[in-house]
């Protein structure tokens, strides 16, 4: 297969942009990991004090870039068996479309209700960054059975590696339908950036000061 000099040099552009997109969410990442160590250790001894003989990580199979699977790390805020119970609370959902959430969800433990307010049990999420599934910023990554629901239209939303934030996070997150949701992701798809992904790191830290709506 023979390309023209535009697509080459479009090609080359696309791997040198990845390439700053990588370093970039390698230095967050670590940088963050860092920096936040001591709260972190923390918040492991306080799970598992709660909970001595369950998991302090959560682990949960995820679609990424180009609808290849992985395991999504987060800090335990659930009870063990959150999944199995999820089926009775279907008929709960309070998001419209492919995506469940509920805003008084019994399966969420004491600990997890101040881990998920101040979104300190996202953090496990950085050592996904750094293994590579997924960045600091981009599209939410979605369960394997929301995605078996998506339209063709909602698949381009996975031409990007998922993110720990997002446009969605910072712009309603579940105030937002999920179809809104789509349309934020290829928002950003359309318009990615290292400026415009700085821009949501800034309004995601106003978020997790309290200095915005909510995250």
């Amino acid at each position: 297969m023979f390309y023209s000099s535009q697509e080459v040099k479009k090609i080359q552009q696309n791997k040198k942009n990845e390439q700053r997109y990588r370093i970039l969410d390698i230095t967050i990442a670590t940088f963050a990991l860092l920096i936040s160590s001591p709260i972190l250790l923390i918040i492991m001894l306080i799970i598992k004090c709660t909970e001595y003989k369950a998991p302090v990580f959560f682990h949960q199979k995820r679609i990424g870039r180009d609808g290849k699977a992985f395991n999504m790390y987060k800090f335990r805020t659930m009870v063990v068996d959150a999944e199995q119970q999820k089926a009775q609370l279907l008929a709960q959902n309070e998001v419209e479309g492919h995506m469940f959430k509920m805003k008084d969800d019994p399966r969420i433990t004491k600990i997890g209700k101040i881990l998920r307010k101040t979104s300190l049990d996202e953090f496990p999420q950085l050592l996904n960054v750094l293994q590579g599934h997924m960045s600091v910023v981009g599209p939410r990554p979605p369960l394997p059975d929301e995605v078996a629901q998506y339209t063709s239209y909602d698949m381009m939303r996975l031409a990007v590696k998922p993110g720990c934030t997002g446009l969605w996070q910072v712009s309603g997150r579940n105030k937002l339908s999920f179809q809104e949701m789509v349309e934020l992701d290829l928002h950003y798809i359309r318009n990615r950036s290292i400026k415009f992904n700085f821009i949501i790191l800034a309004k995601t830290w106003r978020e997790l000061t309290g200095k915005g709506s909510g995250i």
